[in-house]
């Protein structure tokens, strides 16, 4: 049986607080630690190693109150709720409100181990003598990647989905795609829909209308800056993490990301956070039945700049 959020909680000694929240882990799908409040005395980290049995509404643990007193304060920051992260499956494993169960902070920035000089010098000499060979293979199976960007439109939805003005509501989509030499495959994607307020809207546009070009130059499409529908690309310009539209304690509603919390708000503009620009606009059209229609767009991340790369 899975822990209840408001069980109880009782050591070897004497009843010690609640089941405040659960953390989940992520690969295996299972609760790894309880939180419990410790009646007034602040949170610990229990591990589900110390539990001996759970009922509806009590947690009964192997250690000693004493022992559970002793575990350090439970640090709310080394954690994301499943309101702030997707993890695909994650939500069908669990009995409580997702909002109070926690997953490890995502780690997305690794270190890589730099190569010796070396090493490096074997593999650029076997790179110059294999490339006359293999250069006619390489430039067919790479072909896919020279090809012009795709600025056709996809229809994504109804603009009757939108219901309160300059909040976020999530489209998704999909789209077929084609990398180097894999084969074509659909992937799902999503954009955020902001129905703008005149004032949220010359934050945007500062009086003037949005031109996108292609790789010519060439002028694509304009975003009128009277027109109140915003399309902010669903990736996050820091390391393009996906981002939700949540309610934060000081800020109110915003675009907040969970891998490294920058935070937007309603117009794209950077409240918080490492992201180096605002969150990235999109073309867009209504039609007159309300029907949304995007070009399909990505831009490189962590660049101050913007860069088309899809």
């Amino acid at each position: 049986m899975q822990p209840q959020l408001k069980s109880k909680v009782r050591c070897a000694d004497r009843e010690v607080g609640e089941v405040a929240k659960v953390i989940m882990d992520p690969l295996s799908h299972e609760v790894s630690h309880l939180v419990v409040s410790m009646n007034g005395a602040g949170e610990r980290q229990v591990s589900m190693g110390a539990v001996q049995t759970v009922t509806d509404d009590l947690v009964q643990l192997r250690s000693s109150s004493s022992e559970v007193m002793a575990l350090p304060p439970f640090k709310r920051e080394d954690y994301v709720t499943l309101h702030e992260v997707e993890i695909p499956g994650l939500e069908r494993h669990i009995h409580v409100t997702p909002g109070e169960v926690l997953v490890p902070f995502p780690e997305l920035e690794r270190n890589v181990k730099r190569r010796t000089f070396f090493a490096n010098l074997t593999y650029v000499t076997g790179l110059f003598i294999g490339l006359p060979l293999a250069f006619p293979v390489l430039k067919f199976l790479m072909k896919p990647m020279y090809a012009p960007m795709d600025n056709r439109w996809l229809k994504i939805g109804n603009i009757g989905k939108v219901k309160v003005d300059d909040a976020g509501t999530q489209f998704k989509y999909k789209r077929a795609v084609k990398e180097a030499y894999m084969p074509e495959a659909e992937i799902e994607k999503n954009v955020w829909l902001v129905k703008a307020t005149p004032a949220v809207l010359e934050k945007v546009y500062q009086g003037k209308d949005m031109e996108f070009r292609d790789a010519t130059g060439k002028t694509l499409w304009t975003n009128k800056k009277d027109m109140p529908y915003l399309a902010f690309s669903g990736k996050c310009p820091h390391l393009g993490c996906g981002y939700k539209w949540r309610k934060h304690k000081v800020l109110g509603q915003v675009f907040l990301c969970p891998c490294h919390l920058s935070i937007y708000d309603a117009s794209g503009r950077v409240l918080e956070g490492p992201a180096p620009r605002p969150l990235d606009l999109l073309p867009i059209q209504v039609s007159p039945s309300g029907e949304v229609q995007i070009i399909d767009m990505e831009f490189k991340a962590g660049t101050k700049s913007q860069t088309r790369i899809v």
